[in-house]
């Protein structure tokens, strides 16, 4: 029989604007800890010199991780032009440097390159997998580390500040798996002058934004007490690109046993994936087939 787990049943979303110098994982273990819950997992990993959004979910809220991971993202970022690091950000190795200074134009012309569908290949320092092994592992043993390209959808890619010549300020809206440090080593050589990450933040994520977010001070402050709650945002937030559904009582009481539930008719399509709600409360997340909701989550709230 398995160990149960200790802590409280309490589910929601924590909204945290990460400090540099922090994993995601610290992170979401510190919430844990502070609101003495049984479960908790994060939306989409932060390096640990980023800052921003960090969302954390906690207990049922978990279950809605995969729609804010999904959800399109923001950055600012700052790059540091004339150097590549093994890293791609300014915590590596340089690697090679170049006296070769764009002009703003130059760097607006190449951003167009980087709108829209394209193809990215993770930094070698990343926690993508190569044969079960994290490359990040593998590149800090020293074995020669080679990613395939993936697709990225980046929405808009903007020129927001141009400090001095060393150095741009950059605006990424983008779906996700986007990997900030590539876009700006893959810059970098596609200007000439090669590009590392100096400073990175993300602005917002699905529907949170770091402005909204919570510190890790104001979390210590109430750790463990009562009024830690008042920073819990709903569950239902996590849901906020699915179109809801009402279901009756009696449907709701199918959807939580796993079966189809009657819905309130919308404009839902056949098929659509969608969640349903009983007093404003998530009760399931589903696939809408003729006036039911099939399930594929459940939430307990209870």
């Amino acid at each position: 029989m398995g160990r149960k787990r200790k802590g409280r049943d309490i589910s929601g979303w924590l909204v945290v604007d990460k400090p540099a110098g922090l994993t995601s994982t610290a992170v979401v273990n510190k919430v844990r800890w502070a609101f003495d819950a049984k479960k908790a997992g994060h939306a989409g990993t932060l390096d640990p010199e980023a800052t921003g959004v960090l969302a954390v979910a906690l207990g049922e809220a978990t279950k809605t991780v995969p729609y804010i991971t999904d959800a399109i993202k923001a950055y600012t970022f700052t790059v540091t032009l004339g150097a590549a690091t093994n890293t791609d950000d300014a915590e590596g190795e340089v690697l090679a440097t170049s006296e070769t200074r764009p002009t703003d134009a130059d760097i607006k012309n190449a951003l167009q390159g980087f709108i829209g569908e394209i193809q990215q290949v993770p930094p070698k320092f990343s926690a993508v997998k190569i044969d079960g092994q994290r490359a990040y592992k593998l590149a800090r043993d020293g074995e020669e580390v080679e990613l395939s390209a993936r697709a990225l959808w980046v929405e808009e890619l903007v020129m927001l500040d141009r400090p001095d010549a060393d150095h741009v300020v950059l605006e990424m809206t983008c779906g996700k798996g986007g990997y900030v440090r590539s876009i700006a080593r893959d810059l970098g050589e596609k200007l000439g002058c090669l590009g590392h990450v100096k400073q990175l933040r993300r602005v917002w994520s699905g529907p949170f934004d770091a402005e909204d977010g919570v510190t890790l001070e104001q979390i210590d402050a109430l750790a463990k007490s009562p009024e830690i709650d008042q920073f819990l945002r709903p569950l239902e937030e996590g849901l906020i690109d699915l179109p809801e559904l009402k279901c009756t009582a009696q449907g709701a009481v199918r959807l939580r046993n796993g079966n189809p539930g009657m819905v309130i008719a919308s404009d839902v399509e056949y098929g659509e994936e969608a969640w349903a709600s009983l007093d404003g409360k998530a009760v399931a997340v589903g696939n809408y087939k003729a006036g039911e909701l099939h399930p594929s989550r459940v939430f307990n709230q209870d």
